[in-house]
């Protein structure tokens, strides 16, 4: 199949592509093309610009894909941009669970339906980041009803190529003894890991791309989770062991990243019943937090 990827040239992008070549698609990577690949003559490429418009029609109109798969679609305006422009059977929107409100234990997916939003045509600096996601979604919804589509939701994507270095932040503080103001300690919250958010969305477009131009027996909306939750105390307590270092938390200190962030777990049981299982979030998170120790002490430049 013809597989056209907006964005994905770092992070969990690149599982994603290798997947999907070694699932034997055709892949096309749209992108500016300032970040360097190593897929070599495995993929095409495509230069535009996301946020122009006119970019999107002057390279893609007139072009058909089987599937789509929009990692970097943030609002309304950014999915008519493709829609209106690409032709293609199948699109895969990357949304987030930051689209719930609020999220909790156990959030499941229909607790958010861009059906019944107020659809509101705007842009990225519009709103906040979860409202144009859920404006994004009521796009889909209420003006795409004749696409087959799915909007796939997350919570914080991390691993050892996490460019926003966020749970890094954590393990970096404690480390160089820099005070870290953190409002939810005992929250536990969620997380997937970065290969796994990739591969999943190649599941999923392989899973599309299958079904004969009938994609009706596949859901909406999807979750992607780790199974099982975790606090940031807990993950503060290993470090401090891992290091004979001691967590300076004050009002005072640098304003932690995921503060603000309630107690939640994200229902993954659709992702089940299609056949994709994710991981155990306690099999993999100590040994990402012993990555970044190695990393921040200079120990992985002497491997």
């Amino acid at each position: 199949m013809d597989i056209l990827v907006i964005g994905g040239t770092r992070f969990f992008g690149i599982p994603m592509i290798h997947e999907l070549i070694r699932m034997g698609h055709n892949v096309t990577i749209a992108s500016r093309g300032l970040a360097k690949d190593d897929f070599g003559n495995q993929v095409s490429r495509i230069i535009l610009d996301r946020l122009d418009p006119d970019s999107m029609r002057s390279v893609l109109e007139g072009k058909v894909f089987d599937v789509v798969i929009d990692k970097i679609a943030y609002c309304s305006n950014d999915i008519r941009h493709a829609l209106d422009i690409i032709e293609c059977d199948k699109y895969i929107y990357m949304s987030t669970t930051a689209v719930y409100q609020p999220k909790h234990m156990d959030t499941k997916e229909e607790e958010f339906d861009g059906a019944k939003e107020n659809l509101i045509w705007c842009d990225r600096k519009d709103f906040p980041y979860e409202v144009v996601k859920r404006q994004a979604e009521a796009a889909l919804c209420q003006k795409y009803q004749d696409k087959d589509w799915i909007a796939v939701r997350y919570p914080f994507v991390i691993g050892r190529d996490d460019y926003t270095n966020r749970l890094r932040f954590y393990v970096e503080h404690i480390m160089k003894a820099v005070p870290m103001y953190i409002d939810n300690l005992d929250c536990q919250m969620g997380y997937i890991r970065s290969d796994e958010a990739g591969k999943f969305l190649a599941f999923l477009a392989d899973k599309m791309s299958c079904q004969g131009g009938n994609a009706e027996n596949l859901p909406k909306t999807v979750n992607g989770s780790s199974i099982g939750t975790i606090s940031l105390r807990e993950m503060i307590s290993y470090v401090e062991k891992k290091t004979g270092r001691k967590a300076m938390i004050e009002t005072s200190g640098d304003a932690a990243p995921y503060n603000g962030e309630v107690e939640y777990s994200i229902n993954t049981g659709r992702a089940k019943t299609l056949g994709f299982r994710f991981t155990d979030l306690h099999d993999w998170i100590y040994g990402l937090l012993d990555y970044y120790v190695d990393e921040i002490s200079g120990k992985r430049r002497n491997l």
